[in-house]
């Protein structure tokens, strides 16, 4: 079979191809569900390589493709394959950085790496590709170029579509992998943790309905700015007051609209916020108790408010024994030393844990600073995914494939 150096060597060979295509999707970043040139670009590329899949998956921009396994070619046409997923959209923000690759349109921004997870993915495809033409591989291997990344959507549509079940392409999924790059982690290194590692996240609109009238005559308005200060500071009762203190919880509003004259109560207020936790028993307490803490506080004061929560995503969870072959292919891919321990779980979220959902499932961390870099956090203007890390990214990608312990 394939060794570790073959595996490096194979990587190397492809490291100026893959970062040019990076540059490219840089350039060129697309938001949720409008991923159509990237889409493009990936499905040309696995072209190029061989590679079978199916397009229009979430909407139409989502790509699902497939390598066999030796089992497919043999008696054991049942076995399952392992999911590699790669998120493909970019972020609603202007670039501010100052490379020659800089984005070309306004006011989008692959400033989370999902351009660096993408041209991963489609260097494990070349990788494992090149590999199946002289070894049948170990396992079937699934690879999932999923939109909609940052709007938390994009996995669950791409699981109603069938990119797990087999029911389009290649047989159903037994593990599935995802990467994120981590701008705190130095490159070169990875890092994870079993069960809970990234929090859910739920984003909610308040709409505050009162009586417009004169700033001097208060008393004759319904004041929905009063209100909605109140129903701010109300909401941090809910972490504060009825979480217990050793489970992690967030409320956080983010914007506040509403009034445009200094001498007018106007009648309508709005507010958005976010709600994160790491328990789905937490998290439904925190989601309810919005919505019963704006209500009542608004009506105490003779207002009204409307709580609308959007789609959101679960807690990121990783299978203890997912992980634990994780950390074993990792060890023995990159060196115990580039292995580093994911002491907490963090509050942000990942639709990621949509797979988790439906089939043992890791996330992990790919570092991306340099030593005494200080390096820009994700959804910075200035982020620009660090090119020395699509090869261990890629590495990771193909021995996790290959892994069937």
């Amino acid at each position: 079979m394939v060794s570790h150096a073959d595996i490096r060597a194979l990587v190397q060979d492809a490291r100026e191809d893959l970062t040019r295509l990076r540059h490219q999707l840089h350039q060129n970043p697309e938001s949720a569900f409008e991923e159509v040139n990237t889409a493009a670009l990936i499905r040309a590329e696995l072209t190029r390589l061989g590679i079978a899949f199916e397009a229009g998956f979430a909407g139409g921009t989502g790509t699902v493709a497939h390598i066999p396994g030796a089992a497919q070619h043999g008696a054991n046409t049942n076995a399952k394959a392992i999911a590699l997923r790669a998120d493909i959209d970019a972020l609603t923000m202007p670039d501010e950085s100052t490379t020659a690759w800089r984005s070309h349109i306004a006011s989008r921004a692959h400033a989370c790496g999902h351009d660096g997870h993408t041209v991963i993915a489609l260097g494990a495809a070349r990788v494992l590709q090149q590999i199946a033409k002289k070894f049948p591989l170990p396992n079937p291997v699934t690879f999932l170029f999923q939109p909609a990344e940052e709007t938390g959507m994009g996995a669950e549509r791409m699981i109603q579509d069938g990119a797990l079940d087999g029911s389009r392409i290649g047989p159903a999924v037994k593990r599935v992998y995802g990467l994120h790059a981590w701008p705190s982690l130095e490159v070169g290194c990875v890092a994870s943790r079993p069960g809970p590692m990234l929090a859910s996240a739920h984003a909610f609109e308040v709409t505050i309905n009162g009586r417009g009238g004169h700033a001097a005559w208060p008393h004759l308005a319904g004041d929905p700015i009063m209100a909605a200060a109140a129903i701010v500071q109300a909401l941090q009762t809910i972490v504060s007051r009825e979480i217990d203190p050793l489970d992690a919880a967030v409320v956080t509003i983010t914007a506040i609209h509403g009034g445009d004259a200094f001498n007018v109560i106007p009648p309508t207020v709005s507010m958005r916020g976010t709600t994160r936790a790491l328990k789905n028993s937490v998290r439904d307490h925190v989601n309810a108790r919005v919505v019963k803490i704006c209500e009542s506080v608004a009506a105490s004061l003779g207002v009204s408010a409307a709580v609308h929560f959007l789609p959101g995503t679960p807690a990121t969870n990783n299978c203890p024994e997912t992980f634990a072959r994780f950390e074993r292919v990792a060890k023995a891919a990159l060196g115990n030393e580039k292995v580093q321990p994911l002491h907490n779980p963090v509050m942000g979220g990942e639709d990621f844990s949509h797979y988790g959902e439906v089939a043992p499932a890791c996330f992990f961390a790919l570092g991306q600073k340099r030593p005494n870099e200080d390096f820009p956090p994700l959804h910075h203007p200035t982020f620009d995914f660090n090119d020395d890390s699509i090869a261990p990214g890629v590495e990771m990608f193909c021995h996790l494939a290959l892994d069937n312990a």
